[in-house]
């Protein structure tokens, strides 16, 4: 449904306007994916995608993959950059609907049997960190990511867009209770609990025995975990340093973690 657009007052794109602004996130429960690999992502699961906006000259990336009933706005470049509100120059943009990543309960995301390794955020609020986590989780085989209630949206449109949309397939959930609903499951789904945190109180990564069923707590840079949170681990690990280094990026670290728990879903 290839439909030409010349006007940026259409309403038909009403949808798409003022994406600069941060507190659009979210509004009438969708979301905005930006760049070819994301839209590809949303398009591929089945209603999630409410309409796509391209410029002519990226029609040929969209168009193939885009199923029956999914309208694709095609317009000129100054027209997708006066209804977004920035220079679009991936000159791809697709509205999703929310719904299907929202609501679920964490026991739903985490698997009741089997190897697994949960990855899980605390107060994770820069967007980009938020989207290579999820970049990270899918890049290792993480069975599901669970995010406490401060940490960051992650299908706000930059960091769906550094996570390479991997935030539409790597299952996830929010815990509002926490750190003990974590707690709560980690004990109902037999998950070892173990928390990233720098200083010589914690393990080095080499020299922990992945368990089969783990769930790795990140903290934000600089407080990195609470004490309540710090609390629930079974056991603290970090990534060891050359002298005069204290610490790394937090989707860094969680990288090399992940790296050495992960057993399952890695070729």
């Amino acid at each position: 449904m290839i439909v030409p657009v010349d006007d940026a007052g259409d309403p038909r794109l009403d949808d798409y306007r003022d994406l600069s602004d941060r507190n659009a996130r979210g509004r009438r429960g969708l979301f905005v994916g930006e760049s070819a690999l994301v839209v590809a992502r949303m398009l591929a699961l089945p209603g999630v995608t409410k309409s796509v906006l391209v410029s002519n000259s990226a029609l040929d990336r969209i168009v193939p993959s885009a199923p029956d009933g999914v309208p694709v706005y095609a317009a000129p470049p100054p027209l997708l950059e006066a209804v977004a509100g920035f220079d679009v120059h991936r000159g791809v943009l697709a509205v999703g609907r929310r719904a299907p990543f929202e609501g679920r309960l964490p026991r739903e995301v985490v698997p009741a049997a089997g190897a697994a390794c949960v990855l899980a955020c605390e107060g994770i609020g820069n967007v980009d960190n938020m989207g290579l986590l999820f970049r990270n989780a899918a890049a290792f085989g993480v069975a599901a990511v669970l995010l406490d209630p401060t940490s960051h949206d992650p299908l706000y449109r930059k960091s769906l867009r550094v996570s390479i949309g991997h935030a539409l397939t790597v299952p996830w959930a929010r815990v509002p209770d926490w750190p003990g609903g974590l707690l709560a499951l980690a004990s109902e789904r037999d998950l070892v609990v173990l928390g990233a945190a720098p200083g010589r109180q914690a393990h080095a990564i080499d020299d922990v025995e992945p368990p089969q069923r783990c769930v790795l707590i990140v903290g934000a840079e600089g407080a990195g975990l609470a004490p309540a949170t710090l609390a629930c681990c079974r056991r603290l690990v970090r990534v060891p340093m050359a002298p005069g280094v204290d610490s790394l990026n937090v989707a860094v670290a969680a990288a090399v973690c992940l790296h050495h728990l992960c057993r399952c879903g890695r070729a």
